[in-house]
């Protein structure tokens, strides 16, 4: 039986002179369109189309989409049994287009009743990279990627914040585009590869904000990294005043990070040119202009999933070949989250001992403890957030369900005094498991030390069970 919007596709293509074809799980109409000339339009210009009815296609679509301008290449993710996935991908020929079609798109009642989702595509070009010997230089590290994988523009390395002369266990690498970065996760992806003898982890890396120039021509504010951990506020604030006293507003610093703000635009500017490079307390730093958060964008992009959160759940996309993410048994927070743990530094023995009438106890603060203490995300999360005066974490819980019913759930987490909200990429069916994921999240975000999963013994050696399940 013929599919019954043939008719109406080939009418479509007749009328505006774009082919279509479909392959892999999609169907692409366009890609270039007729009389382009010229490589494929830029970053930026693309979105990405949720909550699409099943039964609605390309005859019906398109002249919605052609309303924000003109459209480079449609692609539609198509199911075996001929119906849509779902969702969809929209490149257009501007990025003043794609913005427009935002605007204009999001939340738009596409049928009585029925509301599509529209916000950014990312095209990530970037793999992060976990388990790297923490002795490996940037230099030994990108020969060995281009050797495994091909497309490698670059690679990202940050030094531990504590020993300068290592890195932190893990990059993120740069591929000349997606279908490249594609390409090379699923060949490492299995689990099974290796470098130098050491078994590495693959994911997506989180795709850098995309700021329109304008607001970043506002900016009064940059972002200093690479600091030791013994650093002050004040030693920042002294050595970004060289050039200019009573310039700098106020600093905030995070670990091995800070952000400097200042009372003018042009101050921030030449102080970005005069210390980019510069040493502070024995370690070159690297100066560049923060990016502002963009509430706005925030709520529909978070890490590798994009979503808004809605009264009926969670919009997410996966690009990569027009395949939807499946669940995977047993339930696991990512590996990467506990990439950056200091396996030197002293660690807890977790276990039970009998407590006897008359034993003498003190009362004391949780916050009195070292982080080696805990094995909770949630409560190493809060620790921080006290021992920084940010305030205690709020998490919201929002849900959705999944294709065979299940109720899913995740946490947005909302730091206050880091001005940052959090939300991970990954949703989960035990609510406890939600939270200890959102708060693991947060945690790596911060790029705050993570705890390590241990099991419980009792003290005659018999095993209890893990508190916290380590995953994949």
């Amino acid at each position: 039986m013929e599919n019954p919007s043939e008719a109406a596709l080939l009418a479509l293509m007749e009328k505006t002179g774009y082919s279509m074809v479909q392959e892999n799980g999609q169907r692409k109409f366009g890609g270039p369109p007729p009389g382009w000339e010229g490589p494929p339009p830029p970053r930026g210009c693309e979105v990405f189309v949720g909550k699409i009815p099943r039964d609605m296609y390309e005859d019906e679509l398109v002249p919605v989409f052609e309303r924000a301008g003109r459209i480079y290449e449609f692609r539609l993710m198509m199911e075996f049994s001929g119906e849509n996935r779902g969702y969809a991908f929209v490149m257009y020929t501007t990025k003043d287009a794609a913005q427009k079609a935002i605007h204009m798109l999001d939340n738009f009642e596409i049928r009585p009743g029925k509301c599509i989702g529209v916000c950014v595509s990312l095209d990530n070009c970037r793999l992060f990279i976990g388990s790297i010997p923490k002795e490996k230089k940037k230099e030994e590290i990108l020969d060995e990627m281009k050797k495994v994988t091909d497309g490698v523009v670059d690679v990202i390395v940050y030094p531990s914040a504590t020993d300068k002369t290592k890195n932190r266990g893990f990059a993120f690498v740069e591929y000349e585009s997606h279908k490249a970065a594609a390409m090379a996760r699923r060949k490492l992806i299995p689990g099974t590869f290796q470098l130098w003898g050491h078994t590495i982890q693959v994911d997506w890396a989180e795709p850098e904000k995309d700021v329109d120039e304008e607001t970043m021509q506002r900016v009064k504010v940059l972002y200093v990294r690479n600091l030791m951990i013994s650093t002050t506020e004040e030693t920042i604030r002294l050595e970004f005043s060289r050039f200019k006293p009573g310039a700098v507003e106020r600093v905030k610093k995070l670990t091995d990070y800070a952000f400097v703000h200042f009372y003018s635009r042009d101050d921030a500017v030449t102080a970005l040119h005069v210390m980019n490079g510069k040493t502070i307390d024995g370690s070159s730093i690297e100066v560049t202009l923060a990016k502002p958060a963009n509430k706005e964008s925030n709520r529909r992009n978070h890490q590798k999933g994009q979503g808004s959160p809605t009264s009926d759940g969670l919009l997410f996309q996966s690009k990569e070949n027009g395949h939807s993410a499946t669940p995977t048994r047993p339930l696991n927070l990512p590996t990467r989250f506990n990439s950056n743990h200091n396996s030197s530094s002293q660690e807890v023995e977790r276990c039970i001992f009998p407590f006897y009438p008359g034993t003498n106890l003190s009362a004391i603060s949780m916050y009195s403890l070292k982080p080696s203490y805990f094995c909770s995300a949630v409560t190493l999360l809060e620790y921080y957030c006290n021992k920084n005066g940010w305030g205690p974490p709020e998490y919201y819980l929002f849900s959705t369900a999944s294709q065979d019913g299940k109720l899913l759930l995740i946490y947005k987490v909302f730091v206050t005094g880091a001005g940052s909200t959090f939300m991970p990429d990954k949703l989960c069916t035990v609510l406890e498991d939600a939270k200890e994921l959102a708060a693991q999240n947060a945690l790596w975000s911060l790029d705050i030390e993570q705890p390590v999963p241990c099991g419980v013994k009792m003290l005659s050696g018999t095993a209890l069970p893990c508190a916290i399940t380590q995953i994949l």
